[in-house]
C-alpha cells in the first residue's frame, strides 16, 4: 500500500499538511484501538477489580511519556496531561470491561 500523504518536510502547501494530519490521526486511532485492546486483555486477566487502578503504574506510564516528549523536543507538560487523560480513560474502560466480563457471575 502506498502512502497517500507527504512527510512534514516534504509538504509544499496546506493541502499536503492537512492530508498528512488526517492520515496521522487515522494512524493514531489505529494505535489507540490496539492500546484499548490491551485494556480488554488486562480486564480479562486481572482477577481482582481493585487491581485495575495501579497508581504506581499510572505514574510510570505518564512519566515515560513526558520523558519521551522531552527527548523528542515536544511540549512535555501538555503531552503529560494528555497521557494522564489517556490513562484515566483507559482505567475507566478497563473497569467497564472487567464488570462486563463478570456480569452474572
Amino acid at each position: 500500500m502506498t502512502q497517500d500523504y507527504k512527510l512534514p518536510d516534504d509538504c509544499t502547501d496546506m493541502r499536503d499538511v492537512r492530508r498528512g494530519v488526517d492520515a496521522t490521526d487515522r494512524e493514531l486511532m489505529d494505535l489507540l484501538e490496539r492500546r484499548f485492546g490491551y485494556m480488554r486483555a488486562a480486564a480479562r486477566i486481572k482477577s481482582d477489580r481493585h487491581a485495575v487502578r495501579d497508581e504506581a503504574r499510572k505514574a510510570e506510564v505518564v512519566g515515560n511519556a513526558r520523558s519521551d516528549a522531552i527527548r523528542r523536543n515536544l511540549p512535555a507538560d501538555p503531552l503529560r496531561r494528555i497521557w494522564e487523560d489517556l490513562v484515566e480513560t483507559s482505567i475507566a474502560y478497563e473497569l467497564v470491561e472487567w464488570d462486563r466480563l463478570r456480569e452474572g457471575n
